[in-house]
This record gives structure tokens, sequence and C-alpha cells, in this order.
């Protein structure tokens, strides 16, 4: 069974935590906020727009009702599947959730499926793809508002990326690609932006180390294609 995932968070440091969550399987949609334990501060806040008092009376992750769910569904045969699935996986393993199914990243399926696009965040690929032709019958079916930067919104908007991308590789396939690391070929920002990332390590080759050596919280994608490049 496939489990769409997505959560909002109050930051994305290793100190932050998870403030609400969204499950969508086949027979259920869920949502809940949670109460992180810390402050949401007001750069998160102006993302996924839940306040602290939002969630001064909601369960703590251990408490909640999103943990029970995700005990029950975190088994071997079942396919978690989010957009930067690293991300959301070290959010669940810092509640003590350690996911023990295949996993599909629909945001590096995207990079390695559709490499010469300009950007790969959710609500990008929703126009890019032109999602929203289709959303607004989806999302009523549901009972689904579409609210981008909620976690059920978006965990949706997953679920509809990934049927995009099931027309250019099948499950087993973007199971593996979302196992290994994706040759990106372009830079997606810095002075290059836009630009292939093989010419560029021809003619500034400096500009790529200084990179790979400046910027720790760099891409896993971004940082191999570069030193791909490189040597």
């Amino acid at each position: 069974m496939l489990v769409f995932l997505d959560t909002e968070t109050t930051g994305v440091e290793v100190k932050d935590k998870i403030c609400a969550l969204g499950l969508i399987t086949d027979s259920e949609l869920h949502f809940e906020r949670i109460n992180p334990g810390k402050k949401i501060p007001p750069s998160a806040s102006a993302i996924h727009h839940i306040t602290n008092e939002m969630v001064k009376d909601a369960p703590s992750f251990i408490e909640s009702i999103s943990a029970q769910k995700l005990e029950t569904l975190n088994i071997s045969e079942n396919v978690l599947v989010s957009h930067n699935a690293p991300f959301e996986l070290s959010m669940l393993q810092k509640e003590g959730i350690a996911w023990q199914g295949q996993v599909i990243d629909t945001l590096k399926c995207a990079k390695s499926l559709m490499d010469d696009l300009e950007g790969y965040s959710l609500q990008f690929l929703r126009y890019e793809l032109r999602l929203y032709r289709e959303e607004e019958a989806v999302f009523k079916t549901l009972g689904v508002s579409i609210t981008p930067h909620h976690a059920l919104s978006d965990a949706l908007h997953t679920r509809m990326v990934l049927e995009y991308l099931l027309d250019l590789a099948d499950l087993e396939r973007l199971i593996e690609i979302s196992k290994s690391y994706v040759l990106l070929s372009r830079l997606p920002f810095g002075k290059y932006a836009k630009k292939r990332i093989e010419e560029i390590a021809l003619k500034d080759p400096g500009y790529l180390k200084w990179m790979v050596e400046s910027l720790m919280d760099m891409d896993e994608d971004l940082r191999y294609s570069i030193e791909y490049y490189l040597h």
C-alpha cells in the first residue's frame, strides 16, 4: 500500500520538530496538529501559518493519533511517498519512528526524470505539470481544501505528482531512483544558475569547489553532481 506523508515543522534544523502531519492511504485521509514542545518561530509560521496558540492544546507526537496510525502503517509491505522524503524520514526518526518499508521521493524522481525544469518544489510542479487543471475536482471529491503548505493538501498534491511520474516510470523504478543519487545537469542557484554543471566545471571549477567546501547544507544530489563533473 502507498502511504502519502507530509509534515509541517518548526524549521529545518536538527533541533526542529513536527507541528502538523498529513497522511493519505487507500482508505483514509488524516490531518493533525502536533505540539512540538518548542516555540514555532515566525519564519516557520509565515510558511505554514501554524501558530503557537494553535498547537498549545494539541497532543505531543508520542500521544497523537498520527503516531498510532504510523505505528500501524509502518510495515515492510507499505511504501512511503513524500516530496523530499529524506527530510520527512529524519523528522519521524526524531520521534522514534524508523520507516520499515520502501520509499519513493517524488522530489528526487522529478529531478531524475525531468532534468530540464527550472524548479522542483511541490508548488512549482503543481503549475509546471499543470496539476491545477484537475486538482479542484480531485480535492473536492476528497473534501480537502487546496491550501499550499498545509500537510494534508501537500500530501494530496504529492499523490498527484506521483500519478504524473508513473507515466514516466513504474513503481519499482521510482523506488530505485529514490535510493540513489541523481546526476543533475544544471546548477539551481548562484551566479551560474540554470547553467550546465559540466560547462561550469570546465570554465570555472574553482567556483564549484568553493560551493562544495562552503555550503555544508547542500542538497545531496547537487553535491554528488558537482563532484562528479569536477572529477
